[in-house]
Order: C-alpha cells, then structure tokens, then sequence
C-alpha cells in the first residue's frame, strides 16, 4: 500500500496532476473569500442562520453562498442545466440517442448544450437572489446598470467554475464538478467546528456525545448504502463463429441501492426554491403580491416540522423519478438479449422487463428511504441536541463520501496502470 501511494508522488505525470488540482483549489477558494460590492455581512449572517433551504443551497455552492462572493451561485446553474437536459432526453428521442448512443462524441455535444443553458439558468437565479437580498436588507438598492453589472459578473463566476471543473476532469482524477463541491464542503469544516467550540457553554457533555456517535454512524451508513448493490447473475449463450466457441460464460449485473445519487436532493431544493424566484417575478409587476409570497416562503422555512416533511417527501419522489430516467429495464433487457445473455430462470424480453422493474422497486424503496433520512438530518440533530451548532449535515456527508470513493477509485485506477507499464 505504502509503495502504491509514494508512486502516486514519484511518477511525474500523476505529480503534475495533483498539482493542477491543487492549484484550482486555491483559485477556487480565492473566487469564493471576493464579495460583491455593498453586502452587510450581519444581516447575511441572520439570514443564513435563520434559515435551513440557503444553509443547503450554501452547500451546492461551495460555502461561496454565504460570503456572497462573485460565485455565489457556484456550480448550481451547471448542475440544473444538466438534469433538464437528462429530463429532456426522456421527450426527444434524439437528444437521448445523442447521449446514450453516439459514444463520448454524443455525451461532449450532449454537455456543450448544458453548458449554453447554464447561462441563462445563471442570470435568472442571480436576479432573483439580488432582489431576495436587497428585500431582507443583506445588499442596497441597486440601480439597473449597477444589477446588470453584478448579473453578468454572477454568470461569469458560474462559467468560470464550470471551466474550472472541465480542467480537473481531464486530469482523470474524479469527476471536476463534484470535486469543487467537495473542496468547498471540506474547507468550511474548521470554521463549523470552531463555532460549535465558541457556543459551548454548559459543563452537560452528553449533547456533545450523541453528536459525535451519531455523526460517525452517519459516515459509517452513507458508506454501507453508497456502496451496497444487488448482483443479478447473467448467462451467456455460447455462440459459433466458424471454429471458434463464444459466450457459455456467466457474469453480472449491479443494481445500486443509491442509483440516484444526490440528484433527489437537488431536485426537491429546486422545486423547493421555485416559490421563492415565482415571487421575486411576481415582484417585478407588483410590489405587494411578491412581497407577499416572499414572506409566505420565508416563514415556510423556518417551520421546521413542515419543511422536513415536504422536503423528505419531495426527495423520496424525486429518487423514484430519477431512478426511472437513468435506469431503463426495458432497454437493459433488450441489451442482454442482443448480446445473448439472459438471466437464469427468467425468459428473455418482457419478462426480463418486468423482473428487473421488481428489483429495482424494491431496491430503490429503500434507497429513497435512505435519502429522505439523510436530507432532513440537519432538521433532526438540532431537535436532539436542542443545539443550533450542532448540525450534522447529511447531504453534505453523502456528497464527501461519494465523491472521496469514487476519486479513491480513480486513482487506483491510475496506479494500476502505472504499475502494469513499469512492469
């Protein structure tokens, strides 16, 4: 192990590739401490503090929300923009025929287009969070030239960002977005723990305790269900080919208990925040109206009962719908067939279909389960510890685990091959 590791430090094309990570780290970090113009640093705080759907969306953006810095919005836009176009894909048939079948040709068209609608996606939720600021007394009046300057300067961020994972990603290390959103969660970790320090005041450690114990049960589970998956046995005909015997081999199929990922939770945070931007355009013709659903979203979010409950439904609804769009039994099954594999016991075509619909119902109920529990954790540690502090952020930790296995794995992947060519 130690040999696989100094040779991540010695050979020099992996050397040079951490160092570029590195080095967009600290760029990344640098983007995220330059605020716009004009912010008061006290209301921002009381507004985050106060409220638990921009404590989310701070996550999503690297900690940048929360300083208002000139990438507040992060790579959220990028991400949005993505999941339309994977939703898209179930309308047009060639979109989907563009992203599944025309190879990695297909899959960089594909994501050229997301990122063209991410511009747009950028101005419309700048605006709106502008005008949300400017409305809780966080940034002045802006006059119109002063909020298309700052509109253009938030979509450039967003863009930056976007390249700026693009650039990661080419150093087959892991996945450029996703690693920027672990940077962003990781480097805000001091100053949560040192807060949590500060707020300490009563000589009771058992708050503190069950923090603790929860917190490493919680790692320990997000790793369990990140990793478990149901194995479907598949068999291969054999096959004649002149002289030669083909197939006659058995393998199989993983189907993952987290198939959806962390997208659920995106999903329900943006149908979450749609009120919220419906009422800073009602705002735009009337004043009052929007003000109006402004305070009506506001309030809804500090009702912590009613804000668990919808958000837990929303990304259990939302595991169900995605889990549909990225896993087609139908198709699966009409792969196999193709290639000459069948499960055993089951008769090729529609009753493959209908198998694989059961197992992945069944396998998903308890993955939506999963992460329904893990979005409202943060809700449930402040109602057990009765500590605002102590919050043991559930997504955040299933994005940190997710994105450290799959980097971890990358890796490995890489050492493998340098291994094989110097021996």
């Amino acid at each position: 192990m130690s040999g696989r590791l100094s040779l991540l430090f010695k050979d020099r094309d992996l050397r040079n590739q951490l160092l570029v990570i590195a080095l967009i780290f600290g760029a990344f970090r640098a983007l995220a401490a330059i605020p716009i113009p004009g912010v008061n640093a006290q209301a921002l705080s009381s507004l985050f503090a106060n409220n638990q759907l921009f404590g989310l969306l701070n996550i999503f953006s690297g900690g940048s929300l929360s300083n208002l810095s000139i990438i507040m919005l992060g790579l959220g836009p990028y991400i949005t923009a993505t999941i339309i176009m994977q939703l898209l894909t179930m309308i047009f048939p060639n979109l989907k025929a563009m992203y599944y079948e025309e190879g990695s040709a297909g899959r960089a068209k594909f994501n050229r287009y997301s990122k063209y609608l991410t511009i747009p996606l950028a101005a419309l939720q700048g605006l709106g969070f502008l005008k949300l600021l400017n409305q809780q007394g966080v940034l002045p009046s802006l006059s119109l030239s002063a909020t298309v300057v700052s509109v253009f300067t938030i979509i450039a961020g967003a863009m930056v960002l976007v390249w700026l994972g693009d650039i990661i990603s080419e150093q087959k290390m892991g996945n450029g977005v996703s690693l920027l959103i672990f940077a962003g969660i990781v480097a805000g970790l001091p100053g949560g723990i040192i807060n949590a320090l500060r707020a300490y005041t009563s000589s009771d450690l058992m708050p503190y305790a069950a923090f603790v114990l929860l917190a490493i049960i919680v790692v320990a589970a997000v790793v369990i269900v990140n990793e478990a998956e149901r194995r479907l046995t598949v068999s291969y005909a054999k096959q004649i080919r002149g002289n030669k015997v083909y197939g006659g081999v058995s393998s199989y199929l993983p189907i993952r208990v987290n198939q959806a990922g962390v997208i659920p939770i995106i999903f329900a945070i943006s149908v979450l925040l749609f009120p919220q931007f419906f009422g800073q355009i009602i705002s735009a013709f009337s004043v009052k109206w929007g003000a109006a659903v402004t305070n009506w979203v506001i309030g809804f979010t500090n009702n912590q009962l009613l804000y668990g409950i919808i958000y837990f439904l929303l990304v259990f609804i939302f595991t169900y719908f995605y889990t549909a769009v990225t896993f087609d039994p139908s198709e699966i099954s009409k792969n196999l067939q193709r290639s000459g594999g069948f499960l055993p016991g089951i008769r090729p075509g529609e009753p493959t279909t209908a198998y694989l619909s059961k197992i992945v119902n069944r396998i998903t109920l308890f993955g939506a389960l999963f992460l329904g529990v893990i979005a409202v954790l943060p809700i449930a540690t402040q109602a057990v510890t009765g500590l605002k502090t102590l919050t043991i952020g559930g997504t955040a930790l299933l994005i940190v685990v997710a994105v450290a296995l799959d980097t971890a794995k990358q890796i490995d992947s890489q050492l493998t091959v340098r291994e094989y060519e110097r021996s």
